[in-house]
């Protein structure tokens, strides 16, 4: 017997429709996802490969005042590539000037070694150029980094005494 209002089949139909309704949906979900994935790599490979943390090249530092402000340290540094990944070879020229004792240029070589945003700079003395009072021990100055971008890193000497440093991208030019 048919009840008024109602068509027999009605609800088998209209099931029917939203279950083929929903799996039409899935599929194209399914095809936007794939077509995302295979697109993403392309784009990515399209974007300019830049490292703004980019460290070789020639670099100028300077502490901030230690050993009670009576010293500070200013400086080059030039880093060079290294066949191993992460680690750069470099040279640099460090110059301590303290009140109570004088200058000293010291020509030093040195290893830098990154990890993502940090960088390890360890030293060896090659020659002085200048030396402070005499008897008085120079140590090799190390650095511990952390680059801020293509232009500047931050940090500490760690060294005979320990003081906060900055090192600047060098701006020569060619002449």
């Amino acid at each position: 017997m048919l009840e008024t209002g109602r068509l027999p089949g009605f609800a088998v139909d209209r099931v029917r429709f939203s279950q083929g309704h929903r799996m039409l949906r899935r599929a194209s979900l399914a095809l936007l996802t794939a077509a995302l994935l295979a697109v993403t790599p392309a784009m990515a490979q399209d974007a300019p490969e830049s490292d703004p943390g980019d460290i070789l090249g020639n670099w100028t530092f300077q502490t901030k005042p230690y050993r009670d402000g009576e010293c500070i340290m200013s400086g080059t540094a030039r880093l060079t590539p290294h066949p191993e990944e992460g680690l750069y070879n470099c040279e640099l020229t460090a110059i301590e000037v303290c009140s109570m004792w004088g200058r000293s240029v010291v020509v030093q070589s040195c290893k830098a070694r990154r990890f993502g945003n940090q960088v390890s700079i360890r030293s060896e003395i090659e020659q002085f150029l200048e030396s402070k009072a005499e008897g008085l021990l120079y140590v090799p100055d190390n650095f511990a980094l952390t680059i801020q971008n293509a232009k500047r890193m931050y940090g500490s000497l760690v060294s005979a005494a320990t003081a906060p440093v900055e090192f600047r991208r060098s701006e020569e030019g060619i002449s």
